[in-house]
């Protein structure tokens, strides 16, 4: 009987922030899989173990959650001004798709390590001892990351002292700043705000007609607030993911948030779009405690955020959510702002399931339009296993 033999591709397994995904340099690829289409496809789903309708994940690299089915690819960019170029693809866990459709910051955090780790970047660029400044084209979204990356004894220091909420153990801290992060999405035109308001009224069919801020920075991303939909902004993953009809009202609310911002042409179409957009939900600061529990003052943070990955509560937060939360903060009037107590401010501290985080943004009004410069955060990356991975061959 013939059979069909594995074929082995040279890969990284790291962390970056609270996400974990496979890394590959491009051109460690199958040739049919150095250029985007259903090879590429084929291959990123058997190697992370996809689709499973038992949803675990079992024959593959995946982790059976949002935060650990994902893959990267990075390549030498030929970009002015660019050292790499940087792919993300989200792979559906229980389907046989890879959106590609956003970015992942958290994995963001990783990619500057990975770079240099690999050669990518040129070695007259990477100092012996002090911080390797990693210019990166987000090939997904079209938009720049500056990653700074610790550098000791001319490798990359993974280890040290930057605590992480969400991520068990201390690392070197990864600083990243997203350039002129608004979301030029399809359908959108660009605009920050795509339906030209800070806050509007979203109907939702069985649900009611909702306050929501739709924002296109750094991921498109809907927020509503918690009282409105029976929450107190507290909640941790178990209230939500074990409860179906509340999976189901949060999933209207994308798709029809998709719509009103030009994401999509029609609900039907959110189905195969489930990394983008985000939804997530806000209130004033209060006393919780976390997944890890770890209290989590009121007087520590300025507003507290939840949102959904995939379909599912995140346990901590997205870092491109992240710098969604921190651009919609900084703009009066948004849902954001007002729960952070409203007023101009240049960084916000929010509360999430797993703890809290500090994100800044530096935006501007130009006319009728807000503009945002640049949003920053400090993440933290480090290799898990690097080898080669295994996939049978086709």
């Amino acid at each position: 009987m013939s059979h069909a033999p594995q074929i082995a591709i040279p890969a990284t397994y790291m962390r970056g922030g609270t996400s974990k995904g496979v890394f590959f340099r491009l051109q460690d690829l199958p040739v049919a899989a150095q250029t985007p289409g259903a090879a590429r496809d084929a291959l990123l789903l058997r190697v992370i173990g996809s689709p499973d309708p038992y949803g675990k994940q079992i024959d593959g690299m995946g982790g059976a959650t949002s935060s650990t089915s994902k893959t990267v690819i990075v390549a030498k960019s030929a970009r002015p001004d660019h050292d790499v170029d940087y792919l993300f693809g989200q792979v559906s866990i229980d389907k046989p798709f890879v959106d590609w459709s956003g970015n992942c910051g958290n994995l963001s955090a990783a990619v500057g390590p990975f770079a240099i780790s690999n050669g990518l970047v040129d070695a007259s660029r990477v100092p012996r001892d002090g911080i390797a400044v990693v210019r990166i084209w987000q090939a997904n979204i079209g938009k720049t990351i500056v990653a700074h990356v610790p550098v000791t004894n001319g490798a990359v220091q993974e280890t040290g002292d930057f605590e992480l909420d969400g991520v068990t153990f201390p690392a070197a801290e990864v600083q990243l700043e997203f350039m002129d992060p608004a979301a030029e999405e399809e359908g959108a035109g660009g605009a920050m705000f795509p339906t030209g308001n800070l806050v509007d009224d979203l109907a939702v069919p069985g649900i009611g007609t909702l306050r929501v801020t739709m924002i296109n920075a750094g991921i498109p991303t809907i927020f509503v607030n918690a009282e409105a939909i029976g929450y107190a902004g507290t909640e941790l993953q178990d209230a939500i993911n074990g409860d179906a009809r509340a999976l189901a009202m949060f999933e209207s609310i994308r798709a029809h948030g998709a719509l009103r911002m030009g994401l999509i042409k029609h609900v039907d179409e959110a189905a195969t779009r489930q990394h983008t957009p985000k939804v997530a939900f806000v209130a004033r600061p209060c006393d919780y405690v976390s997944s890890s529990g770890k209290r989590v003052a009121a007087a520590d943070i300025d507003l507290l955020v939840r949102a959904l990955s995939m379909g599912k509560l995140h346990h901590a937060m997205m870092g491109t959510a992240a710098v969604a939360i921190g651009t919609a903060a900084a703009i009066p009037g948004t849902l954001v702002n007002l729960a952070a107590g409203g007023g101009e401010r240049t960084a916000v501290r929010f509360g999430h399931p797993s703890g809290t985080l500090r994100v800044g943004a530096e935006a501007k009004r130009v006319g009728d339009e807000w503009t945002v410069t640049r949003a920053s955060m400090s993440r933290s990356a480090r290799v898990l296993m690097e080898g080669r991975v295994r996939v049978p061959a086709t």
